[in-house]
């Protein structure tokens, strides 16, 4: 089965070219020109990944993420005409997992692509497949988080910065090293972009968000025991 891509995007030559480079690379493509569409197609459909522009007609590209974050986990890349640092809080604020700023190489977003794909289907630890910590269990074959039997729906850098701090409990994480291996060693964000994620993952895991320590001026730690 292909994998599912939804293009939102309000400028066609541009959804165009995404679309020709998708599809060359084996992905089935739907298009949205609007953001009340785009709502629409993400509440009927399933897709593997949206493609998202923050300027549409109808519906912004923030909305439209919020909207669709309330009842989807799909993995969101956001398009950006003005790159500001705001911008890119705002959309990871919002539950956005990646951005590319205008103009850009149709390469590059379906390097993103592919990489924010294969992060969701597990791959970003070798460990074994299910890891259980205090009550939290990630099952890295089928991509779900229980909390005391009860499953999160966590977004794909959620998952990922989770797992992660899972994956090595009691080491103290910097900012630096959370944004190379949990985003990519080739991502260049703000380290802000952590913090609003610690934030986000902290909110939906209710009182095991406590095993998650801030250390001052140092990073995050998963403690097992508090």
């Amino acid at each position: 089965m292909k994998t599912g891509v939804l293009i939102v995007e309000d400028e066609e030559l541009i959804r165009e070219v995404i679309k020709d480079y998708f599809e060359d690379a084996g992905f089935e493509v739907t298009e949205a020109a609007d953001g009340a569409e785009a709502i629409e197609l993400a509440e009927e459909r399933e897709f593997d990944l949206i493609l998202l522009d923050i300027m549409l007609p109808k519906v912004d590209g923030f909305s439209v993420c919020r909207k669709i974050r309330k009842t989807k986990s799909v993995p969101i890349i956001m398009i950006t005409a003005r790159g500001e640092e705001d911008d890119k809080l705002m959309g990871y604020e919002f539950g956005a997992d990646d951005y590319i700023t205008k103009p850009f190489s149709p390469k590059v977003l379906l390097a993103k692509a592919n990489a924010l794909i294969k992060r969701v289907s597990g791959t970003i630890c070798n460990d074994e497949n299910v890891i259980s910590l205090a009550g939290i269990t990630v099952n890295q074959s089928s991509h779900t988080v229980r909390i005391d039997e009860e499953y999160v729906e966590l977004t794909p850098k959620e998952y990922d910065l989770l797992l992660y701090l899972m994956n090595n409990k009691g080491k103290v994480m910097s900012r630096d090293t959370l944004l190379s291996k949990v985003w990519g060693y080739d991502y260049f964000g703000d380290l802000r972009t952590v913090d609003t994620h610690i934030k986000k993952l902290r909110a939906k895991m209710g009182d095991k968000a406590a095993h998650i320590k801030t250390i001052i001026k140092a990073g995050y730690k998963f403690e097992e025991a508090l």
